[in-house]
């Protein structure tokens, strides 16, 4: 029986599967949209499980297809939507809000209130290589934390879990293992990461009142992370298979475009335009605005 990789593609606005082949080559594939929520101007959300089911949905379809030509899936890999910020119930598996959406600007004039210490702007640009801006996930999870009724004292109590879309997939996917990680690309996106050390910066944590137990385990963006309950998931042929790699959409699509090599750029065009470049192993500060982050780290 022929072995393939199944590729799943979280996006902002629909959730698509992809099964290769060896060569690269697509074997089959399955999308879904879901809805996107506006509750104010410049507030953007998803229902979480709207992109879960979405996501296994398209997985389902994919992996149906797959096996009507005589295949079998043997490993599973995540590109997701990033800085999109979802805190849940760890005994529940509920989240407490919706998801925030990385386009959402609630957050602005927190982060404008941030920026009057001059200090811990320099602090958070040196270890996290990101300006603060309502872009990231820190001040999403602040606000959830202050807005929504008991969450700050669940959290305190060990309770919540933070996790942007790659974690709250794997955390599902895990099953009763209930695994909750999020790779170095990911967690570089959310304004709590040191990007030299490759952990959270508990500082920053203290600052924004956000309990570091909330956070996922760093881990490297090729690895096998869990493995797949496929009856909790509704996918039984899955189960036992494992997911072994993630990566933030865009750091993927660097990544996928073979910039292997200092100096390389890419731009890919879908909700937004991005453009990344590989800058090696050195962290280069732009006096341009342009943010340093983590492509990937492998082996």
């Amino acid at each position: 029986m022929k072995e393939y990789i199944a590729a799943l593609d979280q996006g902002t606005t629909s959730s698509r599967a992809i099964v290769f082949d060896r060569n690269g080559s697509i074997v089959s594939m399955a999308q879904h949209p879901f809805e996107q929520i506006y509750p104010k101007p410049g507030w953007v959300e998803h229902n979480p499980f709207d992109i879960l089911q979405s996501q296994l949905i398209a997985l389902r379809e994919a992996v149906e297809k797959c096996r009507s030509a005589g295949g079998r899936i043997a490993a599973v890999g995540i590109a997701n939507q990033r800085e999109t910020t979802i805190v849940w119930d760890r005994k529940t598996g509920q989240p407490v809000y919706n998801a925030i959406v990385w386009q959402c600007r609630r957050t602005a004039e927190m982060c404008d209130a941030l920026m009057k210490d001059q200090g811990f702007v320099d602090y958070a640009e040196e270890k996290t290589g990101l300006l603060i801006d309502a872009y990231f996930s820190a001040t999403k999870i602040k606000w959830i934390l202050s807005n929504i009724a008991g969450a700050a004292e669940k959290a305190e109590n060990g309770r919540l879990l933070f996790g942007t879309v790659d974690s709250w997939l794997i955390w599902n996917l895990s099953g009763k293992h209930r695994t909750h990680v999020s790779d170095y690309s990911n967690c570089a996106r959310t304004m709590l990461f040191d990007i030299r050390e490759l952990r959270w910066d508990r500082e920053i944590c203290r600052k924004l009142g956000i309990p570091v137990s909330m956070l996922p385990e760093p881990v490297a963006n090729s690895a096998v992370y869990c493995r797949i309950d496929g009856e909790a998931v509704g996918i039984p042929e899955l189960d036992g298979v494992p997911v072994c790699g993630s990566a933030g959409d865009q750091q993927a699509a660097l990544f996928g475009q073979a910039c292997f090599s200092r100096g390389e750029a890419k731009n890919t065009y879908g909700t937004g335009c991005f453009t990344l470049m590989n800058t090696g192993e050195q962290i280069v500060h732009s006096s341009n605005g342009l943010i340093p982050t983590v492509a990937w780290s492998l082996g």
